[in-house]
């Protein structure tokens, strides 16, 4: 069940409060999640994100910097056929840090803070290398969190396929499929895809989802 809008409100919200700072307008950051050519990185993801940070916000260490940092990871998500002007960077993941930096930084939010969320959404790169298992306990729920449809029921997963197809229907076929099982193997690879506790059992779904994909 996809969270209402004054839900994502509320999350907002009790994140600053719990940072003892005014929460700035969360409309800009939600029709960003809502453009056109979305398809999977969506408010239906963040949703899914948010529920999963609801269920075990309590093991990370400071929860609402994960909950700020969920809102933004995919703040900017440019495709091939479509470019925004928002935040110039290298990457999708740069530019949405960049967004969140200066969100928080007009917001009052401490540069130690700031820091961490942008470490945060730095990590959704799902980068070739980094041992995740010597990630602090939040990233390492961040990163669970946000790789947690890969092992979603064989439906949701078949509808993600679709999703992320559709994002980059400008990409030929053969191309896209090329590149696709590229990613899919890169985390069908992985020793240990969900590294916290409460998640782990996830590994098994993902790696019969990947298998099958």
């Amino acid at each position: 069940m996809q969270l209402q809008l004054d839900e994502f409100q509320d999350i907002w919200q009790d994140a600053f409060a719990r940072l003892g700072k005014q929460a700035p307008d969360l409309a800009p950051l939600l029709q960003a999640w809502q453009q056109p050519h979305r398809h999977y990185h969506t408010l239906q993801h963040l949703s899914e994100c948010l529920t999963w940070w609801q269920q075990y916000q309590a093991i990370a260490a400071r929860p609402e910097l994960l909950a700020l940092a969920l809102f933004f990871h995919d703040a900017i998500y440019d495709v091939p056929g479509f470019a925004s002007s928002a935040y110039p960077g290298v990457d999708n993941e740069s530019r949405s840090a960049a967004w969140a930096a200066d969100c928080l930084h007009q917001a009052g939010v401490s540069a130690d803070d700031i820091a961490q969320v942008v470490g945060h959404i730095l990590a959704t790169r799902h980068q070739a290398g980094v041992r995740r298992d010597e990630l602090t306990i939040d990233r390492q729920l961040l990163l669970d969190i946000d790789l947690a449809i890969l092992a979603a029921s064989p439906e949701r997963f078949a509808q993600y396929q679709q999703q992320i197809r559709a994002e980059y229907r400008q990409v030929p076929t053969l191309f896209y499929w090329w590149k696709r099982r590229q990613v899919l193997r890169f985390f069908l690879q992985q020793p240990q895809l969900f590294c916290t506790p409460v998640l782990s059992h996830l590994n098994v779904l993902a790696q019969k989802n990947l298998r099958t994909a």
